[in-house]
């Protein structure tokens, strides 16, 4: 008896062990989480976007090259025999030769026939203010898409950490049956043989006869417990749902100072909202870019001539520099700042709710915790007590001084308060981790 009570002291009071299982567990849960790597791909995703909007600030060089064949259309009529054709007659005479045929006027095609043109076409962005903008919020939602990710796996963390909390519990349940299904097993001895000797009516056998049957029932709805909170823990953990927990027989013990810490500043549900009106300010920025005047440069550098020939007449190069910037648009840019600034304000209202609504989980958290790290120094208390008063009764009823209503109601007792102690416990450690939710106090790596 010492020893079965012993061991369940040592079951609910406990070492860290257990915790090292856990964070092994958690780290698992981290790298392998379905959910956390499909955030990842997002992430990739807006990582590749930044390179994207950095890229925009590089020279850009093409290749283009094109061959025409044309035929009709409009022209261009140049009359040379109407001009040259009376000065070669007079000079036909003067010289008494022919030296000077007669020429047709021309007649010359204004789309390119056989022609062909090959170069490389490089650009560049002198003066470009949306692209300085676009980069910045680029980046802005690289940093958002990491907040978001760190907000699911403290979600996981908590959730966790709760289901090994249950599966604890169910576990310490079943020994605390097992063993009071032990004590019942050889209280139904005991009545027996005193039933045999005739010290005791049938009454004492058949109650410690239902007392077996009721305490194995509560065994296997244990059981059972057992298994759901196994296989809820191994869904989060991304592992087969029967795969077995690796647990100490110590549990955690509470951490009183853990309600010490009621900042809500490290929340990554803030901290995304603090983003997401950086990302506003810079959205403000890229509606007022069309102030800024854009100052681009190109640069042609190939080859062009008729016949595919290439010759010292066919390189070429052509280089440019185009300013561009809005007159007038119908006051199309004016209303996008206005938008942008109108969720500006939208996005200051969300910071401010949102803050006061994590101080009062935190709050919350923290009263709960402390109701039950009430609850569970009490059960402690009446565990003690129902050892001490079931001992008491035992001795008694085997010298034939108690009644067995009288022992069964203090193995009722030392069983309830066994219980209770053991819902007390990781019902205290449930409600510290949901403080270390509450206050972002678990550290991710």
């Amino acid at each position: 008896m010492k020893k079965i009570f012993s061991f369940l002291l040592l079951l609910c009071t406990g070492s860290t062990y257990a915790q090292t299982h856990l964070e092994q567990y958690i780290n698992t849960a981290l790298n392998s989480n379905e959910t956390i790597r499909q955030q990842q791909f997002f992430l990739d995703k807006s990582l590749w976007a930044l390179k994207e909007a950095k890229s925009l600030f590089l020279p850009n060089v093409a290749f283009n090259g094109t061959y025409t064949l044309a035929g009709g259309g409009r022209t261009v009529d140049i009359p040379v025999g109407d001009l040259m054709n009376p000065i070669y007659k007079t000079l036909n005479q003067l010289t008494g030769a022919n030296n000077f045929p007669q020429i047709q006027n021309q007649s010359v095609l204004l789309n390119p026939n056989n022609f062909y043109d090959v170069k490389l076409h490089a650009t560049y962005p002198i003066i470009n203010a949306e692209l300085v903008y676009n980069k910045k919020i680029r980046s802005q939602q690289y940093d958002m898409q990491k907040v978001e990710i760190d907000i699911y796996k403290r979600e996981l963390v908590k959730e966790i950490k709760i289901a090994y909390y249950n599966y604890l519990q169910a576990t310490a349940a079943i020994r605390i049956y097992e063993n009071v299904l032990a004590l019942v097993k050889e209280n139904e001895r005991i009545n027996t043989s005193l039933f045999n000797n005739q010290k005791v009516n049938r009454t004492a056998v058949v109650r410690s006869n239902n007392e077996v049957t009721k305490i194995t029932a509560q065994l296997n709805t244990a059981i059972l417990n057992q298994d759901n909170a196994r296989s809820h823990f191994n869904f989060l953990i991304n592992q087969p749902l029967t795969t077995p927990l690796l647990i100490d027989s110590i549990a955690s013990v509470p951490d009183p100072n853990i309600i010490n810490d009621t900042a809500v500043n490290k929340r990554e549900e803030l901290i995304k909202l603090h983003t997401a009106s950086a990302i506003n300010k810079n959205l403000i920025g890229l509606a007022n870019s069309y102030k800024i005047p854009k100052l681009n440069s190109f640069l042609d550098v190939g080859s062009q001539d008729f016949d595919f020939k290439v010759n010292d007449k066919s390189p070429y190069y052509f280089f440019g520099v185009s300013l561009g910037f809005d007159i007038f648009s119908g006051g199309k840019n004016k209303y996008k700042v206005k938008q942008a600034k109108t969720d500006g304000k939208a996005i200051e209202s969300q910071i401010s709710n949102i803050e006061q609504q994590l101080k009062l989980q935190v709050s919350i958290a923290a009263n709960s915790f402390n109701a039950a790290l009430v609850n569970y120094n009490a059960a402690v208390s009446q565990v003690a007590s129902s050892e001490k008063n079931y001992k008491d009764e035992l001795r008694m009823y085997k010298e034939g001084i108690a009644l067995y209503i009288e022992l069964l109601d203090a193995q009722n007792q030392l069983v309830s308060a066994q219980l209770q102690e053991n819902i007390s416990l990781y019902d205290t450690l449930i409600k510290q981790a949901e403080i270390e939710r509450a206050n972002a106090s678990f550290i991710i790596q």
